[in-house]
């Protein structure tokens, strides 16, 4: 009796995430979770833009992360390139993807991954109208939210729709890497586009409407653009140390730590200090190299939702 062979060599994670070949674009891909992301992109093997508001910003981490994935010993670093762009812009959106068609054949995968928070609000003194009207009204200006609204989550439409011709010369490619990976979208939610408790958003109403936005947004486009060819999915972070949550704590290499005893306004069952870069990273990984996965968003908060009311 012949004995039985199988090549497992495709399933080997070497080749399952090796994105040599890869074309990626990242905004916010310079700092907080755009960078853990980007980071991990590069560190694979792939070619790597990131988009954000200032290209001095933009230039040093690229110049720092660039010699790191030089000193990679597997030698399988990718290149990483920054772009200064207004992403809550429909005109920048446009323009972003012809400077990106330029430069490269085609996208990948598109990650909207950039976000700010504003209007943050103090919680009401007494139970009255009196004081949530000043906490919730009085001191939040139109400003503040339409900002929020337009960078976390209009942005990203604008977004999807001028890449799209880029993502539709991935999937039409006679590359053999293309075979390989499939035109994708990854929105960057959060847990508390789904958060019933304020506490977990840092307090801020015009952040939760836009992570909600997103969130739904997800599943919208992902069935619109099936016929494309084109998947559309999500990351929902919950607590990561990053310049947003932790402001002022950010090093030249743009990673923040939590100083020790720092604590939070909810619990984080599974890990009190937050997620990593290695936690984020390998979701990434597993939704460009994954065919299967589509219109889901994905939640990685280590278990905050389990502990405060959602309707995720």
């Amino acid at each position: 009796m012949s004995e039985v062979q199988v090549d497992l060599n495709e399933q080997h994670a070497t080749n399952l995430f090796n994105l040599k070949g890869v074309v990626c674009v990242v905004t916010g891909g310079n700092s907080g979770i755009g960078l853990m992301i980007s980071s991990t992109l590069l560190a694979n093997g792939a070619t790597v833009y990131i988009i954000g508001p200032k290209q001095a910003d933009l230039d040093r981490i690229v110049g720092i992360y660039n010699n790191g994935a030089q000193k990679l010993k597997s030698g399988s670093g990718g290149k990483m390139y920054g772009l200064e762009g207004d992403i809550s812009s429909k005109s920048e959106a446009k323009r972003l993807a012809e400077e990106i068609g330029k430069r490269e054949p085609y996208v990948t995968v598109l990650f909207n991954n950039a976000g700010i928070i504003a209007g943050q609000f103090t919680p009401p003194s007494e139970a009255t109208s009196a004081a949530y009207v000043k906490a919730f009204f009085d001191d939040i200006t139109p400003q503040e939210f339409n900002s929020v609204l337009n960078t976390n989550a209009v942005g990203a439409y604008w977004l999807t729709f001028a890449f799209l011709p880029l993502l539709e010369k991935w999937k039409n490619s006679q590359e053999e890497v293309s075979k390989k990976f499939v035109p994708q979208v990854i929105m960057t939610s959060s847990m508390n586009g789904w958060t019933k408790d304020s506490n977990t958003s840092g307090r801020s109403y015009p952040y939760m409407f836009s992570k909600s936005a997103i969130g739904h947004a997800t599943s919208s486009l992902a069935r619109e653009l099936l016929p494309l060819g084109i998947r559309v999915n999500g990351i929902a972070p919950g607590l990561f140390p990053t310049e947003m949550s932790l402001p002022g704590h950010s090093n030249e290499a743009g990673i923040t730590t939590a100083p020790p005893g720092t604590t939070w306004n909810f619990e984080i069952p599974t890990v009190q200090t937050g997620g990593t870069k290695r936690d984020v990273g390998a979701l990434a990984l597993c939704l460009i190299t994954n065919w299967f996965i589509n219109g889901e968003t994905v939640l990685i908060d280590g278990g905050t939702l389990l502990k405060h009311p959602s309707s995720y």
